[in-house]
């Protein structure tokens, strides 16, 4: 079965600079398309001149011993990367290859009218391609961002949100993102978090044919999507927890992100306290489950920056600012609470 599509962004809808990027994202809560932002980078330049052009230049930074993660799925599976039927695995399998050899397998790929799907995912830049992000800047120097890659041919990857925030950049190929906002959880039929293809959990619809009888109230997740499709030289930000899938639809495909996140880096991974409070209050009574829920509003939700002015400053420990020390002191009592 089938759902309707929410329209395609126009192409035109903002336009930014390198150069004042930074202080133009800052604040942003919802999904910025940026067109041409990097058509200038060296990186693109290369692919728009051809794939092999493209090869030649990610080759002139890498050594040929470095290595990287490749996933490989039959071409049978249509590009998209999931679990097995049973969900006790998964539909690709995992090998440690050659960046070198890896882009001559997509060459070979790109002479078959079949080929299998080969995708190197979320490889830090400046461990595989040292000096790239030298010559291809995105200007965002000061939020010391995290530079990845992610290339191969054409591809499905499962909606999935990320805790950090995410700028994309189409250096070669075309892709398509949706996107959603975090509120559509519950309608996009998430599958299990302990167990994931690659560390996020997914939606389990397939996006090319869901299944509204198994999963109905994807047509109302789907009214509240953002289609973008980017070509080389566009970007897309992301905010952190904004659900996305995204379609890599050419023979070559090579995608460029940037990732930060907002506020004091000490402060640890959010998503350890969801995994704590599932174990802890998911099967408490539903009246002791309506109590924690507002104690959390009141002291981890509320906006009111003065409901706890009764106490001194020097007693509120995290109730207060949290500095580096201040987390580091009850991180342990925190810790030592978990043992009992």
């Amino acid at each position: 079965m089938s759902c309707a599509s929410p329209s395609v962004v126009d192409a035109s809808v903002v336009g930014a600079k390198r150069e004042s990027l930074k202080g133009f994202l800052k604040g942003r809560d919802e999904p910025v398309f940026i067109s041409n932002l990097v058509e200038d980078w060296p990186l693109v330049n290369a692919a728009k001149a051809s794939n092999d052009e493209l090869r030649d230049y990610l080759l002139s930074f890498v050594d040929q011993e470095t290595t990287v993660d490749a996933l490989h799925l039959p071409f049978e599976d249509n590009g998209r990367m999931f679990y097995n039927e049973e969900l006790s695995g998964f539909n690709f399998t995992r090998s440690r290859i050659r960046f070198s050899e890896a882009l001559s397998k997509l060459k070979r790929y790109e002479a078959k009218s079949q080929p299998d799907t080969l995708y190197v995912g979320s490889t830090t830049i400046d461990s595989c391609l040292p000096g790239l992000l030298t010559e291809n800047d995105i200007g965002l120097s000061e939020l010391k961002p995290l530079g990845t890659l992610w290339l191969g041919d054409k591809s499905r990857i499962a909606a999935h949100y990320d805790a950090s925030d995410n700028l994309i950049c189409v250096a070669a190929g075309k892709r398509r993102v949706i996107l959603f906002p975090p509120n559509q959880v519950e309608n996009l039929y998430i599958g299990p978090l302990h167990f994931t293809p690659a560390g996020q959990s997914i939606s389990m619809v397939d996006f090319a044919d869901p299944d509204l009888t198994a999963y109905p109230k994807f047509e109302e997740a789907m009214r509240h999507a953002l289609v973008i499709d980017l070509s080389p030289g566009d970007a897309l930000y992301i905010p952190a927890m904004w659900w996305h899938h995204i379609e890599a639809k050419e023979d070559l495909n090579l995608l460029v992100n940037f990732w930060w996140r907002e506020g004091e880096q000490f402060l640890g991974r959010a998503e350890n306290a969801l995994y704590h409070a599932l174990l802890t209050l998911k099967q408490l009574p539903k009246p002791q489950r309506k109590a924690w829920k507002a104690l959390f509003d009141f002291y981890v939700f509320s906006g009111d920056d003065h409901r706890f002015q009764h106490i001194e400053d020097s007693k509120k420990g995290p109730l207060g600012d949290i500095d580096e020390n201040t987390h580091r002191q009850f991180k342990a009592w925190l810790v030592n609470n978990l043992k009992q």
